[in-house]
């Protein structure tokens, strides 16, 4: 069973970012690219069993089905939306942020 993978505005946005920061910020364009497509690879993957990853573990996201796949430095968050057979990726951002900080900003799908 394959699941359809959508990004919200604000993952595509994280994912910019992340390519922008590397390319420009650490004049590192390749390794920029290769990063971008490492992340955009692990989520690809997520088509087959998204449940494998595990649930965030702070509230209200476990409850909410939050889960969490690391890629390198990086954290892609995303729910498994097993009725529609979907994946929504909901941010894509450094592991060394504050995150909750930053989730308490999103709205759940």
């Amino acid at each position: 069973m394959s699941y359809k993978i959508v990004y919200t505005g604000e993952s595509e946005q994280d994912l910019i970012n992340i390519y922008r920061y590397i390319a420009i910020n650490l004049s590192a364009p390749e390794t920029a690219k290769r990063q971008a497509d490492r992340i955009m690879n692990a989520i690809r993957d997520l088509n087959e069993l998204p449940l494998r990853y595990k649930l965030y573990h702070a509230e209200p996201w476990r409850s909410e089905g939050l889960r969490v796949l690391p890629v390198d430095n990086y954290l892609v968050f995303y729910i498994a939306i097993k009725e529609e057979k979907t994946v929504a990726i909901i941010r894509i951002m450094y592991g060394g942020r504050n995150i909750e900080s930053q989730l308490s900003n999103i709205e759940i799908v």
